[in-house]
């Protein structure tokens, strides 16, 4: 099956998702996709086990590896297995899948090969979802720091929803990256470092105790994790 002649794959990198998981496969559009791929990270709850049961493509790492290591596999796996589109879909169901359609359309008609879901593209959409207002603050600064150095203009630098045509991967090198969750960011400046347009959508979300969310310590770390690799990359000292 295709989708307007394209094989659009979602894969999902999944770390103790098994409470979720299974709202958000349902959630998912029917007809838009080839195959849904799970890359479990050494999960310590059920998710292999519910994956497997809704017949999901399962793809399990021995020893965790990371936000970015988990996404790198997401990709190699879908890539290997004939995809032209990839959707990346956190099955925590935080971001709602029904934005799918809007998401893959602009690689689809070829006008673009990369288009993020933004939380923050309709500001007061991030807070009915219940986006902590440190969260949300904490976003804008880092967003505003990230256009500045790198000349772009997103409204948000950090949503994990994210639709790559594979010709992305041909153009960047994403095992250079961090297997950490710095590994988003470090993709924006390797597509700004290529020239590759990124197209943003509006999305909403949805935030509630199950749902994967980073505290304040380690979004700290992230933080000065992402001010760092964009200031690497404007004094040239590393190479994207």
């Amino acid at each position: 099956m295709t989708y307007k002649g394209k094989k659009v794959f979602v894969v999902m990198p999944a770390f103790n998702a098994e409470k979720t998981l299974e709202k958000t496969f349902l959630d998912l559009p029917g007809g838009m996709f080839d195959s849904v791929i799970l890359v479990d990270d050494a999960s310590a709850d059920k998710t292999v086990q519910v994956a497997e049961r809704l017949r999901l493509t399962v793809v399990k790492h021995d020893k965790n590896r990371g936000y970015g290591g988990n996404q790198k596999t997401c990709y190699q796996t879908a890539l290997k297995m004939g995809a032209d589109i990839m959707v990346m879909v956190h099955p925590d169901h935080q971001y709602d899948p029904k934005f799918i359609p809007e998401l893959i359309e602009p690689i689809v008609n070829g006008e673009y090969s990369a288009v993020f879901g933004s939380r923050l593209a309709v500001r007061k959409n991030a807070l009915a979802g219940g986006m902590p207002k440190w969260k949300f603050i904490f976003n804008i600064i880092l967003t505003r720091i990230g256009n500045f150095f790198l000349g772009t203009a997103l409204t948000e630098f950090h949503s994990g929803f994210r639709a790559y045509g594979k010709e992305v991967f041909k153009q960047i090198d994403i095992e250079r990256n961090s297997d950490n969750f710095v590994f988003d960011t470090q993709i924006i400046v390797q597509l700004t470092d290529k020239k590759i347009a990124i197209k943003e959508i509006p999305i909403t979300t949805r935030y509630f105790k199950e749902a994967s969310q980073i505290g304040l310590g380690p979004s700290i770390v992230y933080g000065l994790g992402i001010l760092y690799n964009i200031f690497l990359y404007k004094l040239k000292l590393k190479k994207f």
